[in-house]
């Protein structure tokens, strides 16, 4: 090695002087650059690879608070504004129901009364449906870091609204406070995620992503226990508990300032490489950008890959190596809520009264369901590193879905005999565990592994747009099914998981410590690429960065 080059990695220079000679690199290898460069660079890449290698890239102290800033001031409150409402619904409708009267002097009727529920509640769905298809905009237009303020500001805007209702006597309050944080909600689910996976280094990509849906899970279960009346679950204070989520986004909003912007968003998307390159070392607490190893090449290549532009959602449904991932990410997406968990979350409180419990006594158990989901979501920030995604959420639709199947029966005899209530209640703490270490958590995260960081975000985008629909869809269409076809509604739910299952067997690679470059190339083909053969990284114990690359058959 020529003694320029070797005095750049062991003398201490200057962190401008080494940002510029980094800078160039990047440049020349993006353009090409001369024969001379490249053999250059090939024989530097060994001591790149070795310095990435004794620094192992994990949780530094930024991480974990940023990690802690999403969880707080994102995931949960959209947890907690999607389990807030069951247990109170009949004192909001009483107050609904009275200021109708009071405002309009109109007397609803019962049919009435439950439009205007199911809009209240509905509206939050469709507030996140439009969030969603807007937060791959939103990402681009402002960055990352620039979504998560966005959010912030819509989830505090509606929680004044919400504190408000009760004394202006307004149902029109409520209606626009439910839109305005289903609006945040969805650029959460979009555009969190996103931040997360980016900023991470590979070896714990998986366990960055699984913190949105932990967050979730936090927030659904703190909705229900708060919901609960000896807590806030009163006619007095049924505002404060719609507005109590504005505490933990208050506190997370404290620490903006401490947020770094992705570095992949500003190197591919704005072409800001010196800030790209500043904010990585940042993230990966060094101050020499030469410690950062094979990292500054993945920016180039994204960069390449993206192209320098935004991606819009026409580029991207024109591009045909694009469709298989995009229809994963959607199925995966929509795949998970047409498990049925808000179905059998609905359901669990009747399955737990019949076990015995009392309406009360039900409506804790359901809790304690929460609570298993909650716990088993933790347990797989871990195991999706241990094992991958792609033997997880085979092994989670397969399992749910026998679990599925299991609770329709039991429903069917739960009356025949005396021990079947407690065998369905072993029904749906099972497909509760069987969900939360696989459909739960990874659909939320893939689509940020499956795609480079041009079209990533339109493809998030369409990922949790079709996770939003489809609860719309099943929360709209399970009170009828149950109507009409009573327990047999769970085999609806477990043959779409099944077939969800196949579809997942035949194409998702293995994403686990794999680069978008690589992932890319283990889609290459599409539909007609297999009968074929997928990528399957051998998954490391100690960390994300697996062995060499396998293509087994399928």
């Amino acid at each position: 090695m020529p003694k320029s080059s070797s005095s750049f990695y062991t003398s201490n220079v200057s962190l401008d002087t080494a940002k510029n000679l980094v800078k160039g690199s990047l440049k020349a290898l993006s353009l090409g650059g001369s024969t001379e460069h490249r053999m250059h660079r090939e024989c530097e890449t060994p001591i790149l690879a070795a310095a990435s290698q004794a620094k192992v890239q994990g949780w530094t102290p930024l991480l974990v608070v940023i990690g802690m800033v999403s969880i707080l001031g994102s995931s949960v409150p959209v947890g907690y504004n999607i389990g807030v409402m069951n247990t109170p619904a009949h004192i909001i409708r009483e107050f609904c129901n009275a200021t109708v009267f009071e405002t309009y002097g109109i007397n609803m009727s019962p049919a009435g009364m439950n439009v205007l529920w199911s809009s209240i509640v509905s509206i939050f769905i469709l507030g996140g449906i439009i969030g969603s298809l807007c937060g791959g905009w939103v990402a681009d237009l402002v960055g990352r870091r620039g979504a998560v303020m966005v959010n912030h500001a819509l989830a505090l805007m509606a929680a004044i609204l919400f504190g408000s209702s009760r004394s202006a006597g307004s149902v029109e309050m409520l209606l626009l406070a439910r839109l305005i944080v289903g609006l945040s909600s969805g650029l959460v689910t979009t555009t969190v995620p996103m931040y997360l996976t980016e900023i991470a280094p590979i070896s714990i990509r998986g366990a960055m992503g699984v913190l949105t849906p932990l967050g979730l899970t936090v927030g659904v279960l703190l909705g229900q226990i708060m919901g609960l009346r000896p807590v806030l679950g009163r006619e007095d204070t049924w505002h404060l508990l719609l507005s109590l989520y504005a505490i933990p986004v208050l506190l997370a909003s404290i620490a903006i300032p401490l947020l770094p912007e992705s570095p992949k968003y500003l190197y591919a998307i704005r072409g800001e490489i010196e800030r790209a390159v500043d904010e990585l070392c940042r993230l990966r607490k060094v101050s020499i950008p030469d410690e950062l190893g094979t990292e500054l090449e993945e920016l180039s290549q994204s960069s390449a890959a993206s192209a320098g532009t935004s991606w819009s959602v026409t580029r991207v449904l024109k591009t045909s190596q694009l469709y298989l991932p995009l229809c994963l990410v959607c199925a995966m997406q929509a795949g998970q809520q047409f498990s049925g968990i808000n179905a059998v979350f609905y359901y669990s409180v009747t399955i737990f009264q019949n076990a015995g419990f009392s309406e009360e006594g039900g409506q804790y158990a359901t809790i304690g369901a929460g609570c298993v989901n909650l716990l088993v979501t933790i347990l797989a920030i871990s195991l999706v590193t241990r094992f991958g995604r792609r033997a997880l959420i085979l092994l989670s639709c397969w399992l749910a879905a026998g679990c599925l199947i299991l609770l329709m029966i039991t429903i069917i005899f739960i009356d025949a005999v005396s021990w079947m209530p407690y065998l369905c209640i072993f029904a749906v703490l099972g497909y509760v565990f069987t969900y939360g270490f696989g459909l739960g958590p990874i659909p939320y995260f893939i689509g940020s592994e499956l795609f480079d960081v041009g079209p990533r975000p339109v493809a998030m985008a369409f990922g949790s747009m079709s996770n939003w629909a489809v609860n719309f869809i099943v929360g709209m269409t399970f009170p009828s099914l149950q109507t009409h076809i009573g327990a047999y509604s769970f085999l609806i739910f477990a043959l779409i998981t099944i077939c969800l299952a196949e579809f997942l067997r035949l194409y998702i690679p293995e994403t686990q410590g794999r680069t978008a470059a690589e992932v890319a190339d283990a889609l290459e083909g599409g539909f007609k690429r297999r009968k074929g053969v997928i990528l399957v990284a051998p998954p490391n114990n100690d960390s994300e960065v697996g062995g060499e690359l396998t293509r087994v058959a399928v």
